[in-house]
């Protein structure tokens, strides 16, 4: 062989490698979503539109804000993606907008009922929901596989210590304090089962709200009055009318303002499984350090 052949000969076997030639393609990625649905990928998608705040987050987090072009109306963080287009509500978002925007993948939460009509359209859907640690962990990993960025695992083992921290920074008082947690004004409660309710577990916390009613389950508020709680913790949107509810007006952690309320912006911190679990812990351990004195049969 010549080496003038040798070169030519090299050179259209790169090509080949990166994918010049029909007879060599790029290694595919190949996943299944929580749907079940197997979605394969040739090469890492660069234009995503996401549909669940936490899915967005996660994106991000991971360094690649840049390739979001569009989000649904609730994703606020971090600041940048504000400036994004947005396709309307997660659950039922505007499929024209979508399809303008020329996503080749388009992230959801499996309770969207876009999914089969952008799937009919062309696009590429995954269809995500982490409701507990171990799924917020899963998760990250399958959106760091999709998207080619190695070793998103960091980012929980990051998580995974920032919890572990703030459980080891509360007092003994706090430990065994029974919370109900207020996920919306539903009322919509975070249970055992949840990443919240998991989260409250490793702080040392005890959940009214026992795994087998699910992990956000809508309550009676009655249900509440009964369990009576040593510590409420609910965002701003729910506070007003917690003493209009029936009953609520004689429960011990209102009567002795044993209530955690947080902003909006620590709710959307708090209810969203994505990277800003380690702060919502930290707000959930300040919650519990500041009531923990005052609750009844504490021992300092």
């Amino acid at each position: 062989m010549s080496a003038l052949w040798r070169r030519w000969w090299l050179g259209a076997l790169c090509v080949a490698l990166l994918g010049g030639m029909p007879g060599l393609a790029l290694a595919q990625t190949r996943i299944t979503d929580d749907l079940g649905a197997t979605v394969v990928f040739d090469r890492p998608p660069q234009r995503i539109v996401s549909l669940l705040p936490s899915l967005a987050e996660i994106v991000c987090e991971l360094g690649q804000c840049q390739r979001l072009v569009g989000v649904d109306r609730y994703t606020n963080w971090p600041a940048s993606v504000q400036a994004l287009p947005q396709v309307g509500g997660g659950l039922d978002p505007n499929i024209e907008r979508v399809v303008a925007l020329r996503p080749d993948l388009v992230l959801m939460s499996v309770s969207s009922r876009a999914g089969d009509r952008l799937r009919a359209l062309g696009l590429k859907v995954v269809a995500l929901e982490p409701k507990t640690h171990a799924d917020v962990q899963r998760v990250m990993l399958t959106v760091g596989q999709v998207l080619g960025v190695p070793d998103a695992q960091k980012i929980w083992r990051a998580i995974d210590a920032a919890v572990m921290a703030a459980a080891l920074s509360l007092p003994p008082a706090a430990r065994g304090t029974r919370v109900y947690f207020e996920v919306n004004p539903g009322p919509y409660a975070a249970g055992e089962s949840s990443f919240i309710g998991e989260t409250l577990q490793r702080l040392g916390a005890r959940n009214i709200v026992p795994a087998a009613l699910g992990p956000f389950p809508k309550l009676n508020p009655e249900y509440v009055v009964r369990a009576d709680p040593d510590l409420i913790m609910v965002g701003q949107r729910s506070v007003d009318g917690l003493l209009q509810r029936p009953g609520w007006q004689a429960l011990r952690a209102l009567r002795q303002q044993r209530l955690c309320v947080f902003t909006a912006d620590e709710s959307d911190t708090l209810v969203r499984p994505g990277p800003r679990m380690a702060e919502g812990a930290r707000l959930m351990a300040r919650c519990l350090a500041d009531k923990a004195a005052v609750r009844p049969g504490a021992r300092p």
